[in-house]
């Protein structure tokens, strides 16, 4: 939970650089978020939206559409990719899929001209 308040807390922070473990569990909470927001709006019977979002599911993806592209752009930086190949996402599905594999991927080791490599803390955890 540690890694997605520390997204939150860079909420629109493209500059920098996050490390896999940032990204992943950031992307693991939000869609544990989602499941859960959609059960209540179910179980609420609250008004539901084109797609099927109730308003709590929709609420919370509305809020972190920008931390969920400022962790992408910091997650490519982190490869010494620059930000703009998020926009490769608009591809349909091999865009997806090369961005996928560009998440996976390990860091540069290093530092980069978008900052020092996070894992040199040697792990810990700073917020």
């Amino acid at each position: 939970m540690d890694w997605y308040i520390a997204v939150l807390k860079k909420y629109a922070q493209f500059n920098g650089r996050s490390r896999r473990k940032e990204f992943w569990f950031f992307t693991l909470i939000s869609a544990l978020v989602s499941l859960a927001l959609g059960v209540a709006d179910s179980v609420l019977g609250l008004p539901t939206f084109g797609d099927g979002y109730g308003l709590l599911a929709a609420l919370s993806s509305l809020f972190i559409v920008i931390p969920n592209i400022a962790v992408i752009v910091r997650r490519l930086h982190d490869q010494d990719r620059t930000g703009w190949w998020a926009l490769i996402m608009f591809v349909p599905i091999v865009g997806i899929l090369v961005l996928i594999y560009f998440m996976v991927q390990d860091s540069k080791p290093g530092d980069s001209r978008f900052g020092p490599n996070p894992k040199q803390d040697n792990g810990s955890f700073t917020m």
